[in-house]
């Protein structure tokens, strides 16, 4: 089909494949009807805020596995000024669906043989076992249009019903006693561009209505309550026959050993991963002193090593009495997994310290703790809160501009 406007000379040329009851110039969008016989006589102008269409009259796109011709579009503008824009689309079997921009955020809609009683404006409505919430009834004006339409161009306002269950929508149009439902599922506009990859995409913000949150709440959960079970079982299944085994308990003197290196008596640990603790006492007495304990995988000569200080002093100042530190510590060596390992101790003191001559340590492969396990389930459930009080600012924005909002104050 060859459409001349006579208002700027533009021709539009497309092979719509059906019949063309109402056309407006691309370029300057005036409106042509057509009569009786077959001939289009200019009816009106659309005087537009907004000109910023996406894609071009017979552009071609492939949407979900199916290539579309662009065949029409239109401004649509409700009484608060929310514009958005629908772009019809005609499949080579002619079969015909819609897309819906706002903000940058798309919607894919096809026409449904269903129908809704929805004069009362029912809160919900039910759709293949699914409710669907009221999201706003509203009367909508054509703002501006461009292309080929099979029907006339509503010049009276059209009544329309919005039902949300995201990602997918139910929207009701009446014109004069004409209603049609269509359902509409979010698409990403990653899709559009790359159906069709030299339309200029405009940026995408806010959310949309049918917009789905990033995670799905309830199977997180799910799979979070499931991770945490495993996490529990195998703690136990792995520590179940695990017992506390000390590996080493003596007093070294530092008459033979003061700065010098004590090896141990080796030892075998079996079982899963557990921390190995120290504890170490010493006669310190205003003075201070110092244990370096080396953990030696004699499998790979790999070498841990732990140190400590301890200190302990004490005086009267002021009238009162002060201490400070202690004459014994206790400290660990975590993850420590089976095998055979022995010791290197080196302890040390104070130079002066002459009344200090013991130093006793014992070393203790602990009975496993369930500290990690339910450190990581703590974490899983401080991360649901997160989503939760994500998910649910995300639909406070949804909602916003909805005077059925589940939750308005």
């Amino acid at each position: 089909m060859r459409v001349p406007c006579y208002n700027c000379d533009t021709v539009t040329e497309l092979e719509v494949g059906f019949e063309v009851v109402n056309f407006v110039c691309p370029n300057c969008h005036s409106s042509y009807l057509s009569d009786s016989e077959g001939q289009f006589r200019l009816k009106s102008k659309f005087k537009p805020e907004v000109n910023d269409f996406c894609f071009k009259i017979g552009e071609k796109g492939i949407i979900k596995g199916t290539e579309y011709t662009v065949t029409g579009a239109v401004v649509k503008k409700v009484s608060r000024s929310y514009l958005w824009t629908e772009y019809i689309l005609k499949s080579p079997n002619g079969d015909f669906v819609y897309l819906s921009e706002s903000d940058g955020n798309w919607i894919f809609l096809t026409e449904m043989e269903e129908k809704f009683d929805v004069k009362n404006h029912p809160k919900v409505i039910r759709h293949n076992n699914t409710n669907f919430d009221l999201y706003e009834y509203c009367d909508v004006e054509i703002e501006n249009a461009q292309g080929f339409f099979d029907f006339v161009l509503p010049s009276r306002k059209i009544h329309m019903v919005e039902y949300i269950q995201p990602p997918l929508m139910i929207s009701i149009e009446k014109i004069n006693d004409d209603e049609t439902a269509y359902l509409g599922e979010y698409i990403t506009k990653g899709e559009i561009k790359k159906g069709f990859p030299n339309a200029n995409l405009p940026y995408q913000t806010g959310v949309n209505i049918t917009e789905p949150f990033y995670f799905d709440i309830t199977n997180t959960g799910i799979i979070f309550c499931i991770c945490a079970l495993m996490i529990l079982f195998s703690n136990w299944y792995i520590y179940k026959d695990q017992t506390e085994q000390t590996v080493f308990n003596k007093t070294i003197a530092f008459t033979d050993f003061n700065n010098k290196e004590f090896t141990s008596e080796s030892f075998v640990i079996k079982g899963g991963s557990a921390p190995m603790s120290i504890h170490v006492s010493t006669d310190v007495n205003n003075s201070w002193a110092n244990v370096d304990v080396a953990l030696v995988d004699e499998k790979t000569n790999d070498e841990i090593h732990a140190n400590k200080d301890i200190e302990f002093y004490h005086g009267y100042e002021s009238g009162e009495s002060w201490t400070e530190g202690s004459s014994s510590e206790d400290f660990n060596i975590c993850g420590v997994k089976e095998g055979k390992y022995h010791l290197l101790i080196t302890p040390a003191k104070a130079p002066e310290d002459a009344n200090n001559n013991m130093m006793s340590i014992r070393v203790v492969w602990n009975e496993p703790s369930n500290r990690n396990a339910w450190l990581t389930i703590i974490f899983m459930i401080v991360v649901f809160i997160l989503i939760r009080f994500l998910k649910l600012n995300f639909e406070k924005k949804r909602w916003a501009d909805s005077s059925y909002s589940p939750y308005s104050e």
